[in-house]
């Protein structure tokens, strides 16, 4: 079986998928571009691609024969859904590995823009600070405070979890009850204009749809405390970045962290040039170990598909 891998993975697991298909590896550090990919995607049974690989109806019939698609990611909106499966066509993800690196992420954002670390990091290597000031760089409390959390699964659990230490009141917004949330940390599932109105932190753990597309726009962040802080680890145009920078410039609402962003890799110039908001380039997943285990997971649907078995994490 002929494979297309659109990046180098970490770790070994390529090594192994060597072993029983023949790759064919984009190895260069940057997105493959499109005429690239469509040129070397004929004739291949499968496609290992990651969430930056847009793979349209286009990319699909250029192939001409693909049976299988690994995506190297949880989200799969990258993916032309409806066209793989009405060409019968296996779609994967790898969702679980990267659960708790995610929410520790999504704390680390949390952390950085209520103590404004990254601002007071910047005034000391510039060598601004004069010394200790009772005034100097006062952020916000976390503990006692209430943590909204839109979009309840795996990973909305783990930062709801990663509460307690901090006698933090949780609310949450999702198409079902997590009795989980609900029975550790005492969260109450509320409705989406409720949680925005009560929270002072904020966090985004939506997939990609029609639906959740600028979820927080403008109306919205109107509904926010101006102390609120909102933290984004999901998809980027699920918030729409030009409200999102007005209301911070503004003084609308107290600050943001950002680890993705609606047209990628750019960023909303209008955040660029915001100290009230910390953004980092999509890197919720990024420790050794976690994406070496994205990898295995691919790579493991793809080998399971060869069996002849259904993939472990199979969603089309």
């Amino acid at each position: 079986m002929e494979i297309l891998v659109t990046r180098r993975l970490p770790g070994r697991a390529l090594e192994r998928l060597a072993q029983s298909c023949a790759l064919d590896i984009w190895d260069k550090d940057c997105p493959i571009p499109k005429e690239k990919l469509l040129a070397r995607i004929k004739g291949k049974e499968g496609l290992l691609c990651l969430l930056t690989d847009p793979v349209d109806a286009i990319v699909i019939d250029a192939a001409g024969s693909l049976r299988i698609i690994a995506n190297y990611a949880v989200g799969y909106d990258n993916i032309d859904i409806r066209a793989a499966r009405e060409r019968g066509i296996v779609i994967t993800n790898t969702p679980g590995v990267l659960t708790d690196a995610t929410a520790d992420l999504a704390w680390a954002l949390l952390f950085s823009v209520a103590r404004r670390i990254v601002e007071a990091d910047v005034y000391l290597r510039e060598g601004r600070w004069p010394g200790w000031d009772p005034n100097l760089i006062l952020g916000c409390d976390i503990f006692g405070k209430t943590l909204g959390i839109i979009g309840a699964g795996r990973i909305g659990t783990a930062v709801g979890l990663r509460s307690r230490g901090f006698n933090m009141r949780v609310v949450y917004v999702d198409e079902r009850r997590n009795e989980v949330l609900e029975s550790h940390v005492g969260a109450q599932r509320v409705e989406l204009d409720d949680l925005l109105l009560a929270s002072d932190f904020i966090s985004l753990h939506v997939p990609l749809t029609t639906g959740t597309r600028h979820l927080i726009g403008e109306r919205k962040i109107a509904l926010m405390k101006p102390t609120a802080v909102i933290i984004n680890t999901s998809r980027g145009p699920v918030i729409d970045e030009g409200a999102l920078a007005e209301a911070l410039r503004s003084g609308r609402i107290a600050g943001a962290g950002l680890d993705v962003f609606e047209r990628e890799p750019q960023v909303h110039p209008g955040l660029m040039k915001l100290k009230n908001v910390v953004l980092l380039p999509h890197i919720a997943s990024a420790t050794v170990s976690t994406r070496a285990k994205m990898a295995d997971l691919a790579v493991d649907n793809i080998l399971a598909f060869l069996r002849g078995e259904t993939p472990p994490n199979r969603v089309v």
